[in-house]
């Protein structure tokens, strides 16, 4: 299956989003995740303790919620990395998602349908690799900050290659990562997973096959949480839905 770069996806993205000017009704950027409307991505940062002046302030700042969805969404194409994320979330926010088309499994749970005796990958260190390490045949865990039995990112070329299973997260859309990862899974089941993830059946045609991801059906709610720094595990139970988009999924969705 042929792969294509992350700025086509991007770009497809954007352009799969209705056309019309929808109103920004919140914009909420917390430590961990940002939030515009019902749309979710992770807050992505540049590590520089000066409040961003490495990458230059974010234009509009204290304005943003006076812009349309549409513009905000395209805020994902910006180099500044809490850009990244409002584009993201907007782009969420934006999608024309047929829930009937999904289920509520967890990633876990697929993934352990899927890699049980196979050789599985994991980009990133997510809370499932301990489960995942007893069902797979074989399990690497890929990260930039490895944990001990983890390999670095770089290895990535040397793995995934050998994988039947591989599950990536949804913000390598963000940083760029997507396109190289997927051009190392040829033969793989691929997953996307986290709340940056984008719901939409567009990502079949790059090579994904399932899409986990999430979508706000309470803004009140769940703005405290990200403002106070919860973690996912701590906000995903209040006004937030979890969904999984398969290319074949065609089971009813629940709320959480």
């Amino acid at each position: 299956m042929s792969r294509v770069p992350t700025a086509r996806i991007i770009e497809a993205l954007l352009a799969s989003t209705p056309p019309t000017d929808e109103p920004v009704r919140k914009v909420l950027v917390g430590a961990y995740w940002t939030m515009v409307n019902t749309g979710l991505a992770t807050t992505m940062r540049d590590r520089d303790p000066q409040h961003g002046d490495a990458c230059g302030s974010l234009l509009d700042a204290g304005v943003l919620h006076h812009k349309t969805a549409r513009e905000l969404a395209s805020y994902v194409r910006s180099e500044h990395p809490v850009a990244m994320s409002i584009g993201m979330a907007a782009i969420n926010s934006m999608l024309d998602l047929d829930e009937s088309r999904c289920t509520n499994r967890g990633a876990f749970d697929l993934l352990a349908e899927k890699g049980r005796g196979r050789n599985v990958a994991v980009v990133g260190h997510f809370p499932f690799v301990p489960k995942l390490r007893e069902l797979a045949k074989e399990l690497w865990v890929l990260e930039q900050r490895p944990r001990p039995g983890d390999l670095p990112a770089a290895e990535a070329a040397r793995i995934l290659p050998q994988c039947e299973v591989v599950c990536l997260t949804g913000t390598s859309l963000m940083n760029g990562t997507l396109d190289g990862l997927l051009a190392l899974c040829r033969n793989a089941y691929v997953v996307l997973t986290g709340p940056s993830s984008p719901l939409s059946p567009l990502l079949f045609e790059f090579g994904i096959d399932a899409i986990c991801g999430a979508r706000v059906t309470n803004a009140e709610a769940v703005a405290p949480f990200i403002t106070q720094g919860a973690s996912f595990k701590q906000l995903h139970t209040h006004g937030v839905r979890l969904l999984t988009l398969q290319r074949d999924g065609n089971a009813r969705t629940n709320s959480i």
